[in-house]
């Protein structure tokens, strides 16, 4: 118990390492925040661009100018997606680091930016599926009605589609929020690289990886509790 004690202080008490960890939480919370915001954007806006192509599009020529435009983005949103889920997470941040942000070195905004446009990959097909699995009368319908469809998308479609991929929406943020663990790979002092930090000047590995352990745990479960209750909510609103 005394050994115990005296590796806790060691590695977390003394010399304030434990102000570490908090500094290395805090990078680390600031990154899968912004890149969320950002994958949440990007994701949603490349869905409804392949879901139109889909829906309107797919298999017609194009009659106006406006449907060869939304096509040609629908061809290079189809390249960004296919290329950004079939390449390493870590390899695209470091091209955003070394190659992109090469001049300046901003690790921070790169590292945002590299696991913002990474989810926004995965968010899109999420989308996409939701918009896609609702019925089609139901689109008919709105439009027989008079809606456009802006307002079809925007107050039928949208909001169904939502509810059936909000697990999926979930699991993804929970995922990006542990994938920020490489951003040490770029120097940025995020909870994973304060922990090699203090390993490296302690030569104990046991304290520090099972307390930044525990705390990606702790806070997949918040994130989870509260998913769940927005679930439910969902739900209730159905009845």
């Amino acid at each position: 118990m005394e050994r115990l004690y005296e590796q806790f202080y060691n590695t977390v008490i003394d010399n304030d390492y434990w102000q570490m960890l908090l500094q290395g939480l805090w990078a680390t919370i600031v990154i899968a925040f912004f890149a969320a915001i950002l994958g949440i954007v990007l994701g949603f806006l490349v869905a409804m661009v392949r879901s139109t192509t889909e829906m309107t599009l797919r298999g017609k020529k194009c009659r106006k100018p406006g449907d060869f435009i939304i096509k040609v983005i629908d061809k290079i949103c189809g390249i960004y997606v296919t290329v950004i889920r079939g390449t390493p997470m870590l390899v695209q941040l470091m091209i955003m680091y070394y190659i992109i942000f090469a001049s300046s070195r901003n690790g921070m905004l790169a590292a945002i930016l590299a696991f913002g446009i990474n989810s926004g990959a995965y968010v899109s097909e999420i989308v996409r599926g939701g918009i896609m699995s609702v019925d089609k009368g139901q689109f008919e319908a709105s439009r027989s009605l008079g809606f456009n469809y802006r307002s079809t998308m925007i107050n039928i479609i949208l909001p169904q589609a939502l509810k059936s991929v909000l697990p999926a929406l979930g699991n993804e943020f929970i995922v990006l929020f542990k994938e920020t663990s490489v951003a040490g790979y770029i120097a940025i002092m995020d909870l994973t690289y304060m922990a090699n930090l203090i390993i490296s000047k302690t030569y104990d590995a046991f304290f520090p990886l099972i307390i930044i352990a525990a705390i990606y745990l702790v806070i997949v479960l918040i994130l989870s509790f509260f998913l769940k209750k927005l679930e439910r909510r969902l739900r209730n609103s159905d009845h």
